[in-house]
């Protein structure tokens, strides 16, 4: 993207599109509303980001903290309590909520799946991977164990299991107990 807009602005556009999103949700969200919201022209928008998917997923992606990649704790269970403690609980719920909002769109919008893929799970998953790899490395996990094909979807099914079975958002505290009742363990660590 070749960006003539300065880090604080695009900062200030991507906290407006999150915001929309959490106000109206996806299918709501407009380029019209992003730039009466943030007092930008629509023709800005699109010359920058394309497309809504995309202008989405680039504002998911900036408001992440840190890559899983840069987490390198020197364990596995280092990293993988690192990983969950990089947002607070308060942070965690929102984006929680909006990521359960955009899976719905998800199924009427292939665009958006595509985007949310490129932008979005494909750089967590190598993270991820590269983690796991590591943890292989280090003989903490054998290479030939069959739950290491798992991991995201035992991640991801923590926390889309606990707002279904229990009616509570996944937190810091429930996420490093089902890591170490759970996750490590299937691991083999």
């Amino acid at each position: 993207m070749a960006s003539r807009l300065t880090p604080e602005r695009e900062t200030e556009l991507y906290a407006a599109v999150l915001d929309l999103l959490r106000e109206v949700g996806y299918d709501a969200l407009t380029m019209d509303a992003v730039a009466a919201r943030t007092k930008s022209s629509k023709a800005t928008l699109y010359r920058q980001w394309g497309s809504k998917p995309e202008l989405v997923a680039r504002a998911l992606r900036h408001n992440k903290p840190g890559g899983i990649d840069e987490i390198d704790t020197g364990s596995l269970r280092g990293d993988f309590h690192a990983m969950t403690s990089r947002e607070d609980d308060c942070e965690m719920e929102k984006n929680s909520a909006l990521m359960r909002g955009l899976m719905r769109a998800v199924h009427d919008n292939p665009d958006l799946h595509q985007a949310l893929r490129e932008l979005l799970i494909e750089p967590e998953m190598t993270g991820l991977d590269r983690m796991l790899r590591r943890a292989v490395e280090r003989g903490e996990v054998n290479a030939d164990n069959p739950a290491l094909n798992f991991v995201p979807h035992m991640l991801v099914g923590a926390f889309v299991a606990r707002q279904l079975i229990d009616d509570r958002p996944a937190d810091r505290a429930f996420l490093a107990r089902y890591l170490d009742a759970v996750v490590l363990p299937a691991l083999g660590v």
